[in-house]
């Protein structure tokens, strides 16, 4: 009975903790020229991809604002509820790859990387285009 309930919550501890290593949560957006709080983005998966939409804004002086410099079906729209992650994939080294991530700031859509850190409280955010990156580290909130 006791090796069965050692397997048991090892079994537990080890979900918690892949659980604890994957992007998909409720993350603090951090804004790596000023380092300040932005907002909260919250990462979900569908159909085996990961997403990610802004829930809340955190500048009450920004609540109202929309993607102005955003292309396509996202111009002008509110970035609050806005999708800014799309598509990123399990890339198996402990990484989501493949995606894109979208700056509402200045409409430009990055090839995206996801990284969890620090038994995934950290979330490594990387943005590139060609050999030109951006990384933000969010941290998470739930």
């Amino acid at each position: 009975m006791l090796r069965l309930s050692i397997a048991l919550s090892a079994l537990l501890f080890s979900q918690l903790s892949f659980a604890a290593m994957t992007p998909v949560g409720l993350w603090k957006t951090i804004d790596e020229e000023t380092n300040e709080a932005k907002s909260l983005v919250r990462i979900s998966e569908q159909d085996g991809v990961l997403v990610g939409s802004v829930e809340k804004i955190l500048n009450p002086a920004k609540q109202d604002a929309i993607c102005e410099k955003c292309k396509g079906d996202k111009k002008n729209q509110p970035i609050l509820g806005l999708q800014i992650i799309e598509g990123a994939k399990d890339a198996g080294d402990g990484s989501w790859q493949e995606g894109e991530i979208l700056d509402p700031n200045n409409g430009k859509t990055y090839t995206l990387k996801l990284t969890p850190q620090e038994q995934g409280k950290v979330l490594e955010v990387r943005g590139y285009i060609a050999f030109f990156y951006r990384n933000q580290y969010w941290q998470r909130v739930e």
